[in-house]
């Protein structure tokens, strides 16, 4: 019988609701016990390994006594941090009121109409709204999530897709926070939402066929929660009908549909993560025909494909880490016909491309920098947009015109809002289209950010972005919060956030650490932080947080860490490894209990992730995995403060991850930090779906750090 012994009584919650000294400094509750979950001991043996999970039961979402004992972790939450009440509506109110709440965002255009969203005083969603052909033109509201999300704990659109025609819209919703959308068509001509719902899809795969009634979209599986299908629908008839065009067998595959640029086809993508890669196409205008392969997968080498006139352009790592350009016959797709455009680079990563008619941009990583290469269709000739700052990012934005010379991208950095520019590749002239207006006395010149690189224990140069007000003194007694991810080869950018600003200027800096596990400097960064370089990544983090002691940044009674999902998977190695050098830690929807996870191909999203961390059946990756699952290797020693996140729904760490977590984390921390669990019953993976919900969200983890430091104000 599972036995939850919930030590938490009105009168202790009452006589602990007190607010802070004269003295500024939070006094935490006292003698208020946290709740203990009971043990219920599962075995469980691999490769003649034993590990004993007495937590294992927490699984049971359903379960009332489950519920009951997250509930009575809100509640010791609420009561530890009850003194930062006011301290937490200021941190949200001062967030909130940075937001321009009527806003818009900068209108594309796309096939005759200008499209944009807006947002409205004090709503929490945007509008989707379009023009014909002219900005002058009336406004076509689209959908409108605010009125849609009515009645509903979560809502989100998820993708959107018009016809050829301009006349439909697929749209899909998820209104659980559990990634399973709902396909819908609306008739933009009428308003009418056509009565056909397709249930458990993807969210931004779908794709209209050139006929105006055929759609294409991506079947997801409802227990391990992977798209597995392509299905294709024409509008007014029944889904059960719907045809299936392809089924991906390897479930290690992540699937997409999409329209290409130029129109011409439907494509499917397979892709392993990091390791493989295959594309299949069909004309548009037979949407009825059979999708060939353009090549077809192997195991280590990952392609790209844009089409262009009468070939395809294809980013590849074939024979080339870091990736390199190669054209191919459109009619003459495989391999063996590829040309190469541009050679591999060993210090440059090539992440992205764009064609237009007249020329080619391509995004490059190179020392943790993301930068703009415009190479002209013609000439060949090319040049990089420059850029002033020497720490920022630039990223292609929304660029769906085939036929133009303008190409608009995004450019922001640690002290520069999000700027959207239209930029002009033949004269190279920008102009400024909209930069994200910071309310609230925010100016930009009272803030300093500056790049630099701490020398990890193999050698390895880690390059640290940090940012943090004028006159700050390097005497080590600044608060710091380090941030990292470190994982799937995605590089963090340092870009703007107008949040941190309640940190900054409360006398905080603000760092990330581009540790490996990304592709911040190329491939190599991303080999030497997976399966068995992952200890890397905790390694460099630890190894950031130390070289900013020493240069006196802060010091270890003032270093706090904060990273999420895959990034808080990182929290649990660091504070396994050096729990002494952390002040205090917020691990957001962490994931924790590698080993289990891994091992059970039911829970969503393993099997995807067997090249990113291992695949428990091998000997040698479970063993290695073993070595730093944070679950497996919590041990009775003195954590740091700790304060952990979840989401009852969240479908890519299940919240009794960190529910486990928490439990043996009490049972065997030496300590007397505070360990304090956070868990949403209404959403899942990324919070609230309102862009001011959110913000709460965010003013109790601040508040939690600050309560540390003792800043009430």
């Amino acid at each position: 019988m599972r036995n939850i012994l919930i030590l938490l009584t009105a009168a202790s919650i009452a006589a602990c609701n007190q607010s802070s000294s004269t003295m500024n400094e939070y006094k935490w509750p006292a003698d208020v016990k946290p709740p203990i979950a009971g043990k219920e001991p599962k075995e469980f043996i691999a490769h003649g390994d034993k590990r004993i999970d007495e937590y294992y039961w927490l699984n049971q979402r359903e379960d009332q006594k489950v519920l009951d004992y997250l509930k009575a972790e809100n509640t010791y939450l609420d009561t530890m941090m009850s003194g930062t009440s006011n301290l937490r509506e200021k941190l949200y109110t001062e967030m909130k009121s940075r937001i321009k709440e009527k806003d818009e965002s900068v209108p594309y255009k796309d096939n005759g109409y200008w499209y944009y969203s807006r947002y409205e005083e004090g709503k929490q969603y945007p509008i989707f709204c379009r023009k014909k052909e002219t900005l002058d033109a009336p406004e076509e509201i689209m959908l409108d999530q605010n009125k849609m999300a009515e009645g509903f704990k979560y809502y989100s659109i998820g993708g959107t897709a018009v016809s050829d025609n301009n006349e439909l819209l697929a749209f899909t919703v998820d209104s659980v926070s559990r990634r399973l959308y709902g396909l819908q068509i609306k008739n933009l001509v009428t308003g009418v939402i056509y009565p056909e719902t397709i249930t458990n899809v993807e969210d931004n795969d779908i794709a209209w066929a050139a006929d105006n009634k055929t759609i294409f979209y991506v079947k997801k599986d409802i227990t391990t929660l992977l798209g597995y299908q392509v299905w294709r629908h024409e509008l007014g008839t029944d889904p059960a009908k719907d045809v299936l065009v392809f089924e991906e067998k390897d479930n290690r595959y992540y699937i997409g549909v999409y329209r290409t640029k130029s129109k011409k086809y439907v494509g499917i993508y397979s892709n392993m993560n990091q390791v493989s890669s295959e594309f299949r196409l069909l004309e548009a205008n037979h949407p009825a025909g059979e999708f060939t392969i353009f090549e077809p997968r192997k195991e280590n080498f990952q392609y790209s494909i844009e089409h262009f006139n009468n070939k395809f352009y294809v980013l590849t790592d074939w024979e080339a880490p870091n990736f390199r350009l190669m054209e191919t016959p459109e009619a003459s797709t495989a391999k063996e016909n590829w040309k190469e455009v541009l050679p591999h680079r060993k210090d440059v990563y090539i992440s992205g491309m764009v064609v237009f008619k007249n020329h080619l941009v391509l995004s490059e990583m190179k020392d943790a920098l993301n930068q703009l290469r415009v190479i002209n269709q013609t000439d060949h000739k090319d040049y990089y947009i420059p850029f002033s700052e020497t720490v920022f990012a630039a990223f292609q934005n929304v660029n769906p015109d085939y036929n133009t010379n303008i190409l608009r991208f995004s450019y922001t950095s640690m002290t520069t809002p999000r700027s959207i520019y239209d930029f002009n590749m033949d004269t190279q002239q920008r102009e400024l289209k909209k930069q994200q207006e910071v309310l609230g006395g925010f100016k930009q010149e009272d803030y300093t950010a500056e790049r630099l690189w701490a020398t990890a224990r193999d050698g390895a140069k880690v390059p640290l972005s940090l940012v943090y007000k004028k006159g700050l003194k390097k005497d080590g007694s600044n608060p710091l919060l380090l941030y990292a991810y470190g994982s799937y080869g995605y590089s963090v950018a340092p870009g703007f956030n107008s949040n941190i600003i309640s940190l900054l200027d409360r006398g905080f800096v603000y760092a990330i650490a581009h540790v490996r596990g990304g592709q911040e400097m190329g491939r190599q960064w991303y080999d030497q932080g997976h399966l068995f370089n992952k200890k890397n990544t905790f390694y460099d983090f630890i190894d950031c947080g130390e070289y900013l002691i020493k240069e006196q940044y802060t010091s270890t009674a003032h270093l706090y860490a904060n990273g999420g999902s895959a990034g808080g998977l990182l929290m649990g190695g660091i504070v396994n490894f050096r729990p002494d050098l952390w002040h205090g830690v917020v691990a957001d929807v962490p994931f924790v209990d590698v080993l289990t996870t891994m091992s059970d191909p039911s829970i969503p999203l393993t099997t995807g992730e067997y090249k990113e961390w291992g695949n428990p059946a091998d000997s040698a990756e479970y063993f290695y995995m073993r070595s730093y699952s944070p679950y497996d290797n919590v041990e009775k020693k003195a954590y740091p403060n700790m304060l952990i996140t979840t989401g009852l729904h969240d479908s890519q760490v299940q919240y009794f991850e960190p529910a486990k977590w928490v439990a043996r984390l009490r049972e065997l921390n030496t300590s007397n930090n505070k360990l304090l669990f956070k868990i949403n019953m209404d959403v899942g993976h990324g919070g609230a779906s309102g862009r001011f919900d959110y913000l709460k969200d965010k003013a109790w983890q601040y508040a939690f750090f600050l309560a540390l430091e003792g800043k009430l104000e």
